[in-house]
């Protein structure tokens, strides 16, 4: 049975949400604050749904707290919806950004979503005999363990960024498009707005395996078509 861990001081919508997962299979931990709920990240979730809108810790500050220590997926409720707002919610690890008021089955489908990723992204079979590396321009990829070395030294991606690199290494030189990346990686239908989201992850990806992210070699923009790997 999948863990939500639900972070969010409106008891009300604590208990909608809680009543539509548990009624889908879901087991559901609540917390009212950033505080508890990071007590509750050791119970081992394999979603957070998060208010950006809490008092004393914020949303924000409560999952860049949550990515020191894990990768879970993390999903974003808040009454603000401007591209801004989503923008800084991605840069602080949020997976995914859902506005209120919200309809109970697009809260279903993002959820579904991002459990199914995280399963495929830690559910590699540990026990097979031969490593799979992907090896270009500087960077080792471990196909099996999910782990990525970047001039020898190991490299930690969230989930999001290791299957963007995943998929750019397996086809070195293609260009991705936005909208090819998104959906191949988010597995979403793609819309105008999604642009954003996947220029902040290859930002981010950047920082972590470029030798100068402001002059990248080995994600390069293609301009008016997209990224390569090469």
């Amino acid at each position: 049975m999948e863990r939500i861990l639900m972070i969010e001081d409106d008891e009300d919508i604590r208990e909608g949400v809680r009543i539509l997962l548990e009624g889908e299979g879901y087991e559901v931990l609540e917390a009212k604050n950033g505080r508890e709920g990071l007590q509750l990240l050791a119970e081992g979730p394999d979603l957070v749904i998060l208010d950006i809108m809490m008092p004393g810790m914020s949303g924000l500050k409560t999952c860049e707290e949550i990515r020191k220590i894990s990768y879970v997926p993390v999903l974003f409720l808040t009454a603000k919806a401007q591209e801004s707002d989503k923008l800084i919610g991605f840069m602080a690890g949020g997976d995914d950004y859902l506005p209120k008021p919200f309809s109970y089955s697009e809260l279903l489908g993002r959820v579904k979503a991002l459990i199914r990723r995280w399963k495929t992204y830690r559910g590699k079979e540990p026990d097979r005999k031969k490593d799979m590396y992907l090896e270009q321009a500087g960077i080792r990829l471990n196909e099996m363990f999910n782990e990525v070395f970047v001039r020898g030294g190991s490299t930690e991606l969230s989930e999001i960024e290791y299957q963007i690199l995943k998929l750019m290494m397996q086809h070195p030189g293609k260009i991705f498009s936005a909208q090819n990346l998104y959906e191949s990686v988010w597995d979403e239908p793609y819309f105008y707005n999604c642009n954003g989201t996947v220029m902040v992850h290859i930002r981010k990806l950047r920082v972590k395996i470029e030798e100068d992210p402001k002059n990248p070699q080995r994600i390069q923009t293609v301009w008016g078509k997209g990224y390569r790997f090469g």
